[in-house]
């Protein structure tokens, strides 16, 4: 893969309710919240929290396969929403799972009827394999990856409905059937679950859009200088005078790392996902000086772990239990997921390979409220 691709940040946003009676998901779904939709020969019991041991939610499903590679891919990343857990390593999980076309078509073909499958190819992928993360479907569906997914999604669906109502009510049982033993495992313990949500993607590059836009931004960040005494933008500037600028621009809770966190999503504050396997991660506070160190070597092959995505603080405000008398909700500045730099995998397996996350606590939750 290429550094040209790899320089290339795709930010997520979030595109709408996921209503399971309208649309039905699946492993090619880029989705926020729900259950997480496994491949078709994949079975795991509900992942659990390192700390309290509770079973834990699925937060995000993004398909995300490589370039040059046979298999279709996926990562999965859950977490305890106990009070005491949210902002813990040990309590996020991130699962990632391979399957070749091969495996998948004989899945499906001998589990469901094939319309049932029809309405997630038009979602596109979310890295190298795809040219602009999923902008080479826009000119056929006219508005981008997410746009596309909803609408071709849905209109394939509800043309199909009246002509497959009986195929669909047993596709929709089986279904029902294999989730309940993908998901619970053999525990009858409640699993949290969020109110699922699509999700839509554009380049980083595109959002310095129209100049309102650009006004409305700029505006933000004037107010956020006068709120913290900080000069935002003197933090991006050269290397002269380093140490004593850093020192001068600082922000009033003593976080310069913030600040260029701020600066850098001003253009589109509600970004709640940013991926750029290979690429740099967005820190909200500064790192540890280890962190090489920290992030471990991947448990499966012991190769070495890159950055592929993080979860954003506009996120939090989303996740919300399907069950609005049940308390769901995590509090998280930022999780980076850094995953296997092979994306290892031998062929034939029905176990996901779990990579590591790094949690960072938002210094300043209040300006995301």
């Amino acid at each position: 893969m290429s550094s040209a691709t790899q320089e290339v940040t795709l930010i997520g946003l979030c595109d709408g309710e996921l209503d399971s009676k309208r649309y039905q998901s699946s492993y090619l779904t880029n989705k926020v919240g729900g259950l997480p939709d496994w491949w078709p020969v994949a079975s795991r019991p509900p992942p659990r929290c390192g700390r309290c041991g509770a079973p834990l939610a699925h937060v995000v499903q993004v398909y995300c396969p490589l370039e040059a590679s046979p298999y279709h891919r996926n990562l999965h990343l859950f977490a305890c929403p106990g009070a005491e857990c949210s902002g813990r390593a040990d309590c996020w999980r991130a699962l990632r799972s391979q399957c070749l076309e091969t495996e998948a078509a004989a899945a499906q073909t001998s589990s469901r009827p094939a319309p049932a499958q029809e309405a997630p190819l038009s979602v596109t992928d979310w890295c190298e394999a795809a040219d602009d993360w999923g902008m080479d479907g826009e000119e056929e569906q006219g508005d981008g990856w997410g746009g596309g997914l909803k609408k071709e999604s849905r209109v394939q669906e509800e043309t199909a409905a009246p002509q497959t109502e009986d195929s669909l009510a047993v596709s929709e049982m089986d279904v029902s059937s294999r989730l309940q033993n993908l998901h619970l495992g053999g525990s009858q313990e409640d699993v949290p679950v969020f109110c699922p949500f699509f999700i839509s993607v554009v380049e980083e590059s595109d959002l310095c859009g129209d100049e309102g836009e650009l006004e409305h931004a700029q505006e933000l960040l004037r107010e956020y200088e006068r709120r913290e005494g900080v000069a935002v933008g003197e933090l991006e500037g050269g290397e002269a005078g380093g140490e004593e600028k850093y020192e001068k621009t600082r922000a009033r809770h003593g976080d310069a790392v913030f600040s260029r966190f701020m600066k850098r999503i001003s253009l589109c504050p509600q970004q709640i996902l940013r991926y750029c396997r290979g690429g740099k991660p967005l820190f909200i506070s500064e790192p540890p000086s280890n962190l090489p160190q920290v992030v471990s070597v991947c448990g499966s092959c012991g190769g070495s772990r890159m950055f592929e995505l993080q979860l954003m603080p506009a996120l939090v405000s989303l996740l919300r239990g399907k069950d609005s008398s049940a308390e769901v909700q995590l509090e998280f500045g930022t999780v980076l997921v850094y995953t296997c730099s092979n994306s290892c995998w031998t062929a034939g397996s029905d176990s996901p390979v779990e990579e590591f996350c790094f949690v960072q606590m938002d210094p300043d939750q209040q300006l995301f409220n």
